[in-house]
């Protein structure tokens, strides 16, 4: 079987208050898929059940080494689902809120990629 890009989706989350990666890379996975339909998982592709998918996830986050995977392959529906985490991503001075149980100022800002493939018989 050779697997075979069905799309790609990009998209970005912030955790402005708390300075949770995890929470910043589950909203960037979360944006990549949300505005997205995948009839053709099943009209061209021709899969029976969605959790045949291969879902392929990058993320890009400060401190990535912090990321808890299963908390952000969580926001994924369906499919078989991988996960990479690295560096990357953004840090912006905000303003630290003691109320809302701020560490520091910093908001953090990842960048996503989700592959979704399929695999398909050899020709």
């Amino acid at each position: 079987m050779a697997r075979k890009r069905f799309v790609i989706e990009m998209g970005m989350g912030v955790d402005q208050h708390g300075q949770e990666p995890t929470v910043a890379a589950a909203r960037a996975v979360r944006n990549a898929i949300a505005h997205n339909a995948l009839p053709g998982i099943w009209e061209v592709a021709g899969l029976s059940d969605p959790d045949q998918m291969l879902v392929e996830v990058q993320v890009a986050v400060p401190y990535p080494d912090q990321v808890r995977q299963a908390d952000v392959l969580a926001v994924l529906p369906f499919g078989r689902k991988t996960l990479k985490v690295e560096a990357g991503g953004m840090i912006v001075q905000g303003r630290a809120i003691a109320s809302l149980h701020d560490k520091n100022d910093e908001m953090l800002v990842a960048v996503a990629s989700v592959t979704v493939l399929v695999e398909m018989p050899d020709a």
